[in-house]
């Protein structure tokens, strides 16, 4: 009786993921595990369709933006692109001006070479998957360490890069999955000439701003236009005005038809990171120390940065991305904390925990294979428990300090500059150091960072226990008897990094003894040298250890107990596929939220007096007069955005949201507040992905903007209305 109690407990928990279409999918598997219940909801067509290495199929219209900071998606035979407004706002920011507003006044390309060339940016497309996991785990045996285990995955994966680049013709990444007991080899095209096409003004693509952030219901044009451009081979190619517009083996046809409850929905991207497995232990770290330490520090930053933005508009552009970046996660781990503690995520995954101890304690081979699995984890977030908060602080803090994350980029210089015969390693440096220089200074305001330095220095020293605390920051706390300001005043004065035209001199005449002097390398290098890397990293290195492996053993050992269930891995931004419906849910006691938004909630949060609410004259008018054109629903309304239940995480911004037929119906920009766990535990109840419908994009292209060319490119869909029978309208009049 027993027995069956914990099984059926088991079983129990098990399905609690199950609902609601949970996963990030793996499209080489898709045929095998999800094709059948996606026709079933809705696709029309197959897994083929989706994922295929010897013809064209939709993964070849999805990109890989920078690597996995964002996705994109190919909607013309011209190279034509798109993504978020905020997957863009780097780039829209760096062409930006006092004079040149695109932030605030919105950009549109009216031909292509009024197209802008975008530092930098580069979008990939996934070639092929394979499964190296037998030609890696045969090389691994139980009795080797960690560190064994992984100079061994390093060296075979190094090996498998090489043979599937082809000598530099593709990027490959071979990543570890479920806790690093299978293994995947993805094979990419890089392309590196994007330009921007076009871009809505702030106040339709940020609508909102922090306010409405992770917020439902919501009415923001979230969207920009890309292009991405190749040699006239068709390959990729750097910047050139001989370069010619990509043509992609596969583009979205775009829907006129809008959602209903219930719909269809697939989405496909490259998710970030999640954190699905973790355990009961790791869920009580973030929340005791890790998420409320970064609210913390972040909630400073902005505070500073936002003075000066308010009072400088020359500021205010040139901080726009930075202040973006540092509050959409400001935000998200408030949410995120808020979220763990409502939804009793701790509860949910020590039950997991016993149950799954329970199970191995059945059999004498589940515990010699999972027996360690908890005790190691437990045993790994204690030890490193003192580590979090100085790690934590080096992370935001120190390198929240711009001179001090500019100071870094000189250590290869250093290194090189210890052997002066090695003029290549030297060139490099230099080269490495004046690039990274030369974006640092464009949007840069030696004031703000001086306030937001001395704050950050100030934080570390009154929070981190000594212990942790790099002697340069014990010494100017006795000396300047707490001054933080002044101190940083005469860090400033002194350091090279302080102004464009010192490292100018520097890169002109390098100098190892200036360097080492140099008050901000020697306040980075001591904090990331010393302390980050020699005294956390080194003290806390086993306990990293013990977790690694108990999470290898402990997500081996889930899906042995499970053994009916399909498993998906943790999102490590490889492309994922996710599917769901459209619906709307219950946020709380006595309330409903419905699946879509329309103009008309627009008008509602307009507010003059406050910038996250302005409204643009010409996108009011254009509601007031509902002159919508095709892009209205049956209603004659204009839908602004939906939510679906689908399942996704950063990285996802940008992603494309497809119907049944493989139609682009909208772009995945979001996640609702209610469900901030979602990256540790997804509740079923409450997820939701927010998107732009894509209808109110191509309005505000055509209607508000006036680039109806950009329409031109694409390739509009609508089904037919549904014919009535004579006999039926006979009756009806």
């Amino acid at each position: 009786m027993k027995k069956l109690s914990i099984l059926a407990l088991a079983f129990i928990l098990s399905m609690q993921s199950l609902y609601a279409h949970e996963g990030m999918w793996m499209l080489n598997m898709l045929k095998k595990i999800n094709e059948a219940e996606m026709q079933g909801l809705g696709l029309k067509l197959s897994a083929d369709d989706i994922y295929n290495i010897n013809a064209s199929s939709v993964k070849d219209a999805i990109g890989r933006m920078n690597y996995g900071m964002c996705t994109v998606e190919m909607i013309s035979a011209e190279g034509l692109t798109l993504t978020n407004h905020h997957c863009a706002y780097d780039a829209i920011q760096s062409h930006s001006s006092v004079t040149n507003d695109y932030l605030t006044d919105g950009f549109w390309a009216m031909d292509k070479s009024q197209e802008l060339p975008i530092d930098g940016m580069v979008i990939s497309y996934l070639n092929r998957i394979d499964d190296v996991t037998y030609r890696i785990n045969s090389q691994l045996n139980a009795g080797m360490t960690e560190e064994e285990r992984a100079a061994v995955i390093r060296k075979l994966s190094q090996e498998i890069s090489q043979e599937l680049g082809q000598e530099g013709t593709y990027d490959v990444d071979v990543k570890s999955f479920f806790g690093g007991n299978e293994f995947y080899a993805f094979t990419y095209i890089t392309y590196k000439d994007v330009r921007l096409v076009g871009a809505p003004p702030s106040s339709i693509g940020k609508f909102g701003g922090d306010t409405d952030n992770w917020m439902w219901p919501r009415h923001t044009g979230d969207f920009s236009m890309l292009r991405v451009y190749s040699g006239k081979d068709g390959k990729p190619a750097d910047y050139s005005n001989d370069n010619v517009p990509y043509a992609p083996k596969h583009f979205l046809p775009v829907s006129l038809d809008g959602v209903q409850a219930d719909d269809f929905t697939m989405i496909l991207g490259f998710p970030g990171s999640t954190d699905r497995y973790l355990s009961s232990y790791g869920v009580q770290q973030a929340l005791d120390i890790e998420q409320p330490t970064r609210v913390e520090i972040r909630g400073e930053k902005l505070r500073l940065m936002k003075e000066d933005m308010d009072a400088s508009d020359e500021v205010r552009i040139k901080y726009a991305s930075k202040y973006a970046g540092v509050s959409n996660y400001w935000k998200y781990f408030q949410g995120q904390s808020r979220g763990l503690k409502r939804l009793k995520v701790y509860d949910k995954k020590l039950k997991q925990e016993n149950v799954f101890t329970a199970w191995i304690g059945q059999d004498a081979k589940r515990k010699e294979s999972y027996g360690e699995a908890v005790g190691l984890l437990k045993s790994g977030y204690e030890g490193s428990r003192p580590y979090v908060l100085p790690k934590t602080y080096i992370e935001e803090a120190a390198f929240g300090s711009e001179i001090l994350s500019l100071a870094i980029r000189a250590y290869r210089l250093s290194m090189a500059l210890e052997n002066p015969s090695d003029t290549a390693a030297i060139a490099a440096g230099k080269a490495g150091l004046a690039q990274r220089a030369e974006g640092h200074f464009k949007d840069y305001n030696m004031g703000t960072d001086k306030k937001v330095t001395a704050r950050m220095f100030e934080m570390y020293s009154d929070n981190v226990s000594a212990d942790f605390q790099p002697e340069f920051l014990k010494d100017a706390k006795k000396k300047y008897k707490g001054d933080w300001n002044k101190f940083v005043e005469k860090m400033f004065a002194k350091s090279l990094f302080a102004t464009e035209a010192g490292v100018n001199a520097f890169l002109a005449d390098p100098n190892l003894k200036k360097l080492k002097s140099d008050p901000a390398f020697e306040a980075i290098t001591e904090f990331y040298f010393g302390i980050y890397l020699g005294k956390i990293d080194g003290e806390s290195g086993a306990y990293g250890e013990m977790t690694e492996k108990g999470y290898r053993q402990l997500i081996a050992g889930f899906r042995e107990m499970n053994s009916s269930k399909n498993y998906y891995p943790d999102a490590n931004s490889t492309l994922r596929l996710t599917y769901g419906q459209v619906g709307d849910y219950v946020p709380a006691d006595g309330m409903r939220y419905d699946f879509v938004t329309t103009t008309d909630g627009i008008l509602e949060k307009e507010d003059p007096t406050n910038d996250e609410f302005v409204v643009p004259a010409g996108l009011k008018s254009l509601i007031e007069k509902k002159e919508f054109g095709q892009y209205a629903d049956k209603n004659g309304e204009m839908i602004v955005c939906f939510i679906s239940n689908n399942d996704i995480t950063g990285g996802n911004s940008g992603s494309p949201v497809l119907n049944g037929k493989g139609e682009l119906i909208g772009l995945a920009f979001d996640g609702n507040w209610e469900a901030m766990s979602g990256d540790i535990a997804f509740e079923p109840e409450l997820q939701r992905t927010i998107s732009v419908d894509i209808r109110y994009v191509l309005f505000v292209i055509d209607k508000y903007a006036g680039a109806k060319h950009l329409i031109e490119e694409m390739k509009l869909m609508k089904t037919p209305a549904a014919s009535v029978p004579a006999k039926e309208l006979m009756e009806k009049g």
